[in-house]
């Protein structure tokens, strides 16, 4: 059990800290240039690994179109809005945004399934509110690096998402991880490549090792390595129990912004990441188990 509780802790601080590097990125390279290529190097990553660990699978057409609308929504709907938002606003202040994901889903599942939404998913809505309430208080203070208009193209991200694990919902179980994720990225590379490839020339970026590094970082981290390790751990860890490992998301994502980035942490963005963190906590926590 404390491999897989490490393993679900890898990986959402990589998540986390993959705030901060798609920051570095969007700085060097237009957006929809960043997503085409670390959905391409995903795609020919998961490819041996999926015909090693999966086989040969079969997927129904109706399954296909749901992963198409999940490349579109958390794939490339995600990265645009995240890399476009981080360019306004700070990676502290994005990955706090991001916190947000557990209570806009429990929102949907409510809204668009027709789930019922217990009390305490109200509370972490709740909660997730203020925490957002904070970041704009800390936002008008100014003097901290922040953006209105930022954050809210980072919270167009957490829609995205939302919607991508809400249709991910519909196909649970038919088709294996590794194959799903292959085709999700297969299918995002296509949407974005009409984006990317009028501006390929701006791929020259490449040539500086950092940059290159922090692209190949970003794509085997954040499409890749993350999933497997979530995956693996979920294997001995309820479900339940293993959303409460996604608070090192916006953990992370505020270590890197302030000790490697050197952005400021202010009162109020504390008070929001403890609001963020119980929103979390509030959605993820498991509920009693009946005896």
């Amino acid at each position: 059990m404390r491999l897989a509780y490490l393993q679900l802790a890898l990986s959402m601080a990589l998540v986390g800290a993959n705030v901060a590097v798609a920051k570095l990125l969007a700085e060097a390279l237009p957006i929809a240039m960043i997503a085409f290529l670390r959905c391409l190097l995903a795609t020919a990553v998961l490819w041996p690994l999926a015909r090693r660990l999966d086989g040969t699978v079969h997927v129904p057409p109706a399954v296909l179109r749901n992963l198409a609308l999940q490349a579109v929504f958390g794939t490339a709907i995600y990265n645009a809005g995240l890399l476009a938002g981080l360019r306004l606003t700070t990676a502290l202040e994005g990955g706090l945004v991001l916190a947000t994901l557990p209570a806009v889903v429990a929102i949907g599942g409510a809204v668009l399934l027709r789930e019922r939404l217990p009390a305490r998913q109200w509370t972490a809505v709740g909660l997730a509110a203020g925490g957002m309430a904070a970041i704009t208080v800390a936002q008008a203070a100014g003097g901290v690096g922040g953006s209105g208009l930022g954050n809210l193209l980072v919270f167009l991200a957490v829609l995205g998402e939302a919607a991508y694990v809400l249709l991910a919902r519909r196909v649970a179980g038919r088709v294996p991880v590794i194959t799903a994720s292959l085709w999700m990225q297969g299918f995002s590379a296509l949407v974005l490549a009409a984006f990317a490839l009028p501006d390929i020339g701006t791929a020259a970026a490449l040539a500086s090792p950092s940059i290159a590094g922090l692209l190949v970082f970003h794509s085997l981290t954040a499409s890749v390595l993350c999933l497997l390790l979530w995956y693996a751990g979920l294997r001995r860890v309820p479900a339940g129990m293993a959303g409460v490992f996604t608070a090192f998301l916006p953990g992370t994502a505020a270590l890197v912004a302030v000790t490697l980035l050197g952005e400021a942490f202010t009162v109020t963005h504390a008070a929001g990441f403890m609001l963020m963190m119980g929103s979390v906590a509030v959605a993820t926590w498991p509920g009693r188990v009946a005896r």
